[in-house]
């Protein structure tokens, strides 16, 4: 990330660090710190690349990540399977959406509102008849950012661990998790 000299008082008061902290992860003084933060003086470009280097890992590592915010009971159901046990399934864990899961791997989404079209327009009896595409994978080292922009455009997320399907994140998960936050 690029930061301004202006900025490092701020994202350090972010991050809840003092100038000491912060003086000791990018290995400058304390003193060089208030200076920058004061306007007092300009750093050379070695000791401001330690202190953004810094303020880079540690905002990295404040970061809420994939696996705190994933539903570990991954519920899913089959693709032929019938509808209407995927409504059961639904109805009885309250749940609007859930995966298409077949030998381990995503294959398609199923929701209340592609229920209601095909039970609507009689598309089919099969959850095969009715699926859409396979959701997003991430891994469960994957950034709040990352989880966020693609719920924008899936109904969940699938969170995975070396490759094994471990867990689900939807919006409701989400904004569970940041407003707990």
């Amino acid at each position: 990330m690029v930061y301004d000299l202006s900025e490092i008082k701020k994202i350090r008061k972010n991050l809840g660090l003092t100038q000491f902290q912060l003086s000791k992860q990018a290995d400058v003084s304390q003193s060089l710190i208030a200076k920058i933060e004061a306007g007092k003086i300009d750093p050379t470009f070695t000791k401001a690349q330690k202190i953004f280097e810094a303020l880079t890992r540690l905002e990295k590592k404040e970061e809420i990540k994939a696996e705190e915010i994933m539903n570990n009971r991954l519920v899913s159901v089959s693709s032929f399977e019938d509808i209407k046990n995927a409504i059961t399934k639904m109805r009885k864990l309250g749940i609007s959406q859930m995966p298409v899961i077949e030998d381990h791997k995503a294959i398609g989404t199923i929701s209340e509102s592609i229920v209601l079209d095909a039970l609507l327009d009689s598309k089919g009896k099969k959850v095969e008849d009715i699926m859409e595409d396979a959701p997003p994978i991430v891994s469960r080292k994957a950034s709040i950012k990352l989880v966020s922009d693609l719920l924008r455009h899936y109904p969940l997320v699938i969170v995975s661990k070396t490759g094994k399907l471990v867990g689900v994140i939807t919006k409701a998960d989400l904004l569970g998790k940041l407003y707990r936050n």
